[in-house]
Parts: structure tokens; sequence; C-alpha cells
């Protein structure tokens, strides 16, 4: 029962009519254009400034609550990334099985993972679940109003070129059949599926939300470092193995992450700074005030020269 389960679900996953004989055209698949990608990105940016400048024209100040709309939608974040890290994970697998006859011996699956042969085209199981990373960018966005939500005085800029980036990104994946986007989903969606399951159970109370904050950072550097070390093996292997396919598209690839980690860089440099400032200003007025008690306290019952050591030592050990 258990075997014909996992038999089941891999067909679905890798062995599918429609994951097998999938394409990348503008005129099999949606949202598959230039124009598309240039529309929604602009409607993603008007949209997210119109509620914006709405919610100041209306002075609000408080959150505006969302109730369990971004539980549900961090829910359906960890189940969708885990579901396109599953399907990646079973169809490389599958066309490592299928193609591996003609590759040279000294090709091996993880080189192939990191450098498509020049001429792949964009059909075929993996570039389905690259189809489907690249929708569910889309997904994503909606982040950003909930941002604008509750916090109706800050305009989230971070989130807007970050996502506007990545779904730029997942497009050129596509486009351009790019090396190494195998492992690029398969790492991301895996960071997508802890950070958002994660959320998801703090959202709704079963985890505290003091570890949320550090627990995403971890994830985010993780998933930087990673993307990292396939561009560089991507450059490595284009000029030790003869070539790989899409390596324009890799160089504007390139600088758009560069843009990426420079602002995730500079996002956590200053909410670092900025919890060390508040937690340094917080220490002080409690020194202040532990400073002031003990004064009091050590001249209404000492009032003598030891008072002022036995202050100095409460102040430091406070």
């Amino acid at each position: 029962m258990t075997l014909k389960f996992i038999k089941d679900i891999n067909f679905m996953l890798s062995e599918h009519p429609s994951v097998v004989n999938f394409r990348w055209s503008p005129t099999q698949s949606w949202g598959s254009t230039w124009s598309f990608l240039i529309t929604s990105i602009s409607a993603y940016l008007i949209a997210a400034a119109a509620l914006h400048i709405f919610l100041r024209l209306l002075r609000r100040k408080r959150p505006v609550p969302l109730g369990p709309i971004p539980a549900l939608h961090s829910l359906a974040t960890a189940l969708l990334s885990a579901a396109i890290f599953a399907g990646m994970l079973a169809s490389s697998a599958a066309e490592i099985r299928d193609t591996r006859w003609f590759w040279r011996r000294s090709k091996t699956p993880f080189q192939w993972l990191l450098c498509f042969p020049l001429g792949t085209r964009p059909s075929g199981r993996v570039f389905f679940w690259s189809y489907l990373f690249y929708l569910s960018r889309f997904l994503h966005i909606s982040r950003t109003f909930f941002a604008i939500l509750r916090n109706p005085r800050k305009f989230p800029q971070f989130h807007l070129i970050n996502h506007s980036i990545l779904i730029c990104i997942a497009f050129l994946w596509l486009e351009f059949s790019q090396s190494f986007q195998v492992l690029a989903i398969l790492s991301t969606t895996l960071a997508f599926a802890l950070v958002h399951g994660y959320r998801f159970c703090t959202e709704i109370g079963i985890l505290p939300e003091s570890y949320s904050p550090s627990f995403v950072m971890l994830c985010r550097i993780v998933l930087v470092v990673a993307n990292l070390g396939w561009h560089l093996g991507v450059l490595v292997l284009h000029f030790w193995k003869g070539g790989c396919n899409g390596m324009g598209a890799w160089g504007f690839n390139t600088v758009l992450n560069g843009f990426v980690l420079l602002f995730v860089l500079n996002f956590y440099v200053k909410k670092c700074l900025l919890c060390e400032r508040d937690f340094a200003a917080d220490s002080g007025v409690e020194l202040a005030k532990a400073a002031d008690a003990t004064s009091e306290i050590s001249y209404k019952l000492l009032n003598n020269s030891s008072c002022d050591s036995r202050e100095r030592n409460f102040v430091h050990y406070s």
C-alpha cells in the first residue's frame, strides 16, 4: 500500500504527461511574454504605492487587522514551496536517469545540475517545475501588501525591489534555459518551506515568536551563500567543461542577485544596529534608575564614603 502510494506520487511529480510534455512558449505557457513580465511588475509597484498613499491620506497610523489571512498565506506558501521542491527533486532524478546514457564519461549528475549542455531548450520535467516556481513568485508578493497594512506609515521598499528582482530572475531562468536553476530552485523552495512553515506556526501560536527573526535571518543567509556557490560553480564549469547554456542571462542574473544581496545585507545591518542602539538606550535608562535608587537608599541609611563604592558595584553588575 505504501509502495503504491509512493509510486503514484512519483508519477504525478515526474511522469505525468503535463510534466513530461511541458514547453515554455507564449502560446502554451501563461505569463511567458516580456510584455506580461513588465506589465505585472509595473502593476505590482503601482498597487503597492497606491495602497500606501491611500492609508496615508486616511491618516491611518494603527495596523489594519488582517485576521487569519497572513497565517493562511504562510501555510499556502509553505505547502506550495514543499510541492515544488519535491517535484523538482523527483524530476531531476528522472531526467538524469533518462539522459545519462549519452553524457560524456567525465560528467557527473551534479555537473548536469549546475551546467546545462549548450542548446538546451526550456521543455520537459525540470522546466515544468521551474515554471511553477515562476508563478509562485506572484503569491509571495502578497506579503508586501501585508507589510503596508501592518505598518501604514512605512513604505516597504525592500519588499518591492526584492520581489520584483526575483520575478525577473525566475523569468530569465525559463526564457534562456539558464544553467544551475535546478539547484537554485531546490535551495530556495526548501528555505521558503521552512520559513513560511515556521511563520504559520508562530502566527497560530504553536511556536513562540521570539526566535522567528533569528530563524528567518539564518535561512536567508544560508540561501544567499548557497546561491553564491551555484553562481561560482557555473562559472567554473563554463570555462572548464566547454560551455554552459544561458551564460548571457547568467551575467544579468548575477547583477540582479548582487542587488538582492546588497539589499539583504543593508536591511539586516541596519536592523542589527537599531537593535543594539535600542538595547543600549534601554540599558542606560535601567542603569540610571538603578543608580538613582541606590544613591537614595545609601544616602538615607549609610551616608558615608563606602556607599559610593557599593553604588558603582551595583550599577556595574545590574
